[in-house]
């Protein structure tokens, strides 16, 4: 389970940093950051499937997605000089709230 736990974190990871690139890929006319951004979702998306074989898939992309949302958005407001507001911040606040309370149901 640490294995899995440990690639689900690669894989957002991943996903989040080909996410990031998605600018710089200028509507994926720039051949090297497009293949960057592609590299990045194969990546991470191959990951996943290795993970849903020790944790349930819908655990799997509860957690995929909403962690990978919220840090996009962290990364967005820092690295990306995208505005913050009070509505994202609880927003955030939510989708980590919701990811929590799901990995306690499916520890049951």
């Amino acid at each position: 389970m640490f294995v899995a736990a440990a690639l689900l974190a690669v894989a957002i990871a991943t996903e989040v940093l080909a996410t990031a690139a998605l600018p710089r890929a200028q509507g994926f006319t720039d051949p090297r950051w497009t293949a960057i951004v592609v590299a990045g979702y194969a990546l991470s998306i191959w990951l996943l499937t290795i993970v849903v074989k020790e944790i349930p898939v819908s655990v799997t992309y509860a957690i995929w997605a909403g962690l990978g949302t919220a840090a996009i958005a962290v990364v967005g407001v820092v690295f990306l000089d995208e505005p913050v507001s009070i509505a994202k911040v609880t927003a955030l606040a939510m989708i980590v709230g919701g990811v929590v309370l799901l990995n306690f149901q499916g520890a049951h």
